[in-house]
């Protein structure tokens, strides 16, 4: 039998299915008529069933019956003269024949012929067995890298042609008026075609810039998805992968492909790209370090983006994902548990806070968001309130940061000078330090510390200014307001008070500064104050010193300004001394700005990505091939580090009972705290070592006793 035979009795296997199928619907229709009349109603598509619909999923194979021609052969003398030697063999020839045919005369023989080499190249190096129905088999790297860049950079412009649709851009409605026509049905096939097989490719490739450059391409063809659901799903998972764990521009990349699939697809699409990206953000802030706060601070910019694009629908998605925060925060102010507490008191939990925070702020003007600002301001508050220690002032003044930040946007007040008053009057902040020095300490990557850390100068000297820059923010926010003596005089008293309890002269000094800024901002509201006639719960209230609020004028702003100089040249600072690994996550943020506004940028983009294209793909990569050769590499790399481990069992054995041992890390067991506790604790760690020793076999503790036992004889 031939490939026809063959063709053929898959054929009648599946038109035998669907002749099964219609008798089973016909008798479900004399036996049960209410219920075929409601799935007549309701579920049509179960109804309307066709042999072209039994699995969505099948990698498409070209070699289809309604692909073939007869005039093929005659059209394309090229390609016939180069398989007579060996018919399974991909020639530079036959390339070149198919795209310059594709390009003057756009055959669509030479379509399908370049098709069928396309499949072949993304399934490359695949194990199909003795597969005789492939027409291809057997390629060069030069022959793969020619097809695919063709494909990828020409064959969004020829599916458009064929399907006559517009050069660029679509909507989900225009591929379902196209599902009715006879150009779908005619060649709907070449479309999922080079989707289906194009996906393949991706999850075969590693390099990062044959990733972008693919997915910068598939990009342009995303609205087809629309026809093809199952790999819709299979593409936002691939999208979601890239975005959170690849390097360089394949992030940015990603993130780009599914905005635009979100635009053009709708609430359908977006729905799934919420809830998936949200999921990816969490998995990757479970720890923190300064290069990964740039890196974690860009994946939630990406989802505030992605929440622009519908916000009544975005707005579901949120308010279920802040009530999960909240029903945590619920169970650890229940339960009390050590356990319950962590679940708060992590990075994951903290940067969920950061992440939403982030998102009211950006559409705080917007209806459907603002309502969100109020549950997530009690979650913040009673966090920072969870556990009131020293050790987590880093994790308070992170929430007081986020509730400043709400403020501000919303224009509400949020009494958050009485969160950071009480932080001045614990005693660790009160008495000198009786820990040296110290290290410097960046509160942004901590959120909790250790003991011989809270007693160091240096993590004294980080919160009280802390302090006075977030407290400084909050009265500067209302230094405007008719009210600010009244809302300035209890945090000015307990300031005066701190100055008078504590004995670090630098926190003294600090602390006055900022009392006379805010007694020179209340002398100057009440200046104007006196010359008002309106009752404080007149509309015209709103207006007081509105013109002088826009120029920035008053005490405290520009003392703000001046606090915020030196809040960023010291974390500059702290940047710099950090160890500098992936440091071009940094550009992240840079590249999100170029999200492009029009297909117009589109178009002016394409002849930058063709040149990207003809560098990514030369080299002699081939799906598949990598992986053979590697494996022996591996399998000796693996080998190395069993034999390293066995070197290293003790001192691991070690330094695993010293950070399991701490009795103060009970509420945190994120990496950066347990870095700091072990730091800061060289001398538990030579202590360990000398009692290593201690730990001996049963047969060393009998030779030793024997030894002694016969010494006592001699003696």
């Amino acid at each position: 039998m031939g490939e026809k035979g063959k063709k053929s009795k898959t054929m009648s296997i599946s038109q035998s299915a669907a002749k099964e199928h219609k008798e089973q619907l016909e008798r479900l229709q004399k036996k049960d008529p209410e219920f075929y009349q409601y799935l007549q109603q309701h579920g049509k598509d179960l109804l309307t069933f066709d042999d072209e619909d039994i699995d969505d999923d099948v990698d498409v194979d070209m070699e289809d019956p309604e692909t073939q021609l007869g005039d093929e052969t005659h059209e394309h003398g090229i390609a016939e003269e180069g398989e007579k030697p060996s018919k399974n063999v991909v020639t530079t020839a036959m390339v070149d024949s198919w795209c310059n045919s594709i390009r003057e005369d756009g055959k669509l023989s030479a379509v399908r012929s370049l098709m069928r080499a396309f499949r072949t190249a993304c399934h490359y190096g695949d194990d199909t067995g003795n597969d005789s129905s492939a027409k291809f088999s057997v390629m060069s790297s030069s022959v793969f890298n020619k097809i695919m860049l063709f494909t990828l950079s020409e064959m969004d412009r020829v599916l458009r042609k064929l399907l006559k649709l517009p050069a660029s851009g679509g909507k989900k409605e225009t591929i379902n008026e196209l599902m009715n026509t006879k150009q779908w049905k005619s060649y709907n096939h070449l479309v999922k075609s080079y989707l289906g097989n194009a996906l393949h490719v991706l999850n075969q490739m590693t390099d990062t810039k044959m990733i972008s450059f693919t997915l910068r391409r598939l990009q342009y063809s995303s609205i087809f998805l629309a026809a093809f659901p199952s790999l819709l799903r299979k593409y936002i998972k691939v999208a979601l992968h890239f975005w959170g764990t690849g390097g360089g521009a394949l992030p940015v990349v990603s993130f780009l492909f599914l905005r635009d699939l979100c635009v053009r697809l709708g609430s359908d699409c977006l729905d799934e790209c919420i809830r998936g990206i949200y999921k990816a953000y969490v998995l990757n802030c479970h720890f923190m370090n300064a290069v990964k706060l740039q890196h974690i601070q860009f994946l939630a910019n990406c989802v505030i983006e992605l929440i622009r694009v519908d916000l009544p629908t975005a707005y579901q998605h949120a308010f279920v994902f802040i009530r999960q925060l909240a029903m945590l925060l619920r169970d650890a102010l229940n339960m009390k548990t050590k356990e319950a507490f962590r679940k708060v008191y992590e990075w994951k939990f903290m940067n969920c806070l950061e992440l939403w925070t982030g998102a009211i702020c950006a559409y705080s003007s917007e209806a459907d968001f603002k309502p969100l600002a109020y549950p997530l301001t009690q979650i913040i508050s009673g966090v920072a309130r969870l556990v009131p220690t020293a050790r987590y002032f880093s994790l308070r003044l992170r929430c007081v940061r986020m509730l400043n930040r709400i403020a501000a946007s919303t224009g509400n007040f949020i009494p958050v000078s009485m969160l950071l008053l009480d932080m001045l009057e614990m005693k660790e902040l009160n008495r000198p330090p009786t820990g040296g020095v110290g290290k410097a300490v960046d509160l942004r990557t901590t959120l909790k510390v250790s003991k011989p850390i809270l007693k160091t100068r240096a993590f004294q000297e980080a919160c009280v200014i802390s302090v006075v820059e977030e407290l400084a923010e909050h009265l500067a926010q209302w230094s405007y307001s008719v009210a600010f003596f009244e809302l300035s005089f209890i945090p000015a008293q307990r300031l005066r008070s701190f100055c008078k309890s504590t004995k670090v002269e630098r926190f003294r000094k600090e602390m006055r500064h900022l009392i006379r800024q805010i007694e020179a901002n209340t002398e100057f509201t009440n200046k104007r104050r006196a010359s008002i006639t309106f009752l404080p719960n007149d509309q015209a209230a709103t207006s007081f010193l509105e013109d002088e609020k826009k120029v920035g004028t008053s005490p405290l702003s520009q003392y703000v300004v001046t606090l915020r100089q030196r809040a960023q040249q010291r974390n500059d600072s702290m940047m710099e001394s950090s160890v500098l690994v992936g440091e071009k996550s940094a550009v992240f943020g840079s590249k999100l700005d170029r999200i492009p506004a029009s297909d117009e940028e589109d178009d002016i983009r394409n002849k930058d990505e063709d040149e990207d294209g003809a560098s990514v793909f030369s080299s002699s990569w081939l799906p598949g091939g990598d992986i053979k050769a590697k494996l022996p590499k591996e399998e000796e790399k693996k080998k190395k580090k069993k034999r390293k481990m066995e070197q290293e069992v003790d001192e691991d054995i070690v330094e695993d009972l010293v950070l399991s041992s701490d009795e103060d890390a009970s509420l945190s067991d994120s990496p950066s705290t347990e870095e700091d506790d072990s730091e800061e604790q060289p001398g538990s760690r030579q202590q360990s070592k000398k009692q290593k020793p201690k730990n001996m076999s049963k047969k060393n503790v009998r030779s030793h006793s024997n030894k002694s036992k016969k010494r006592r004889r001699s003696g």
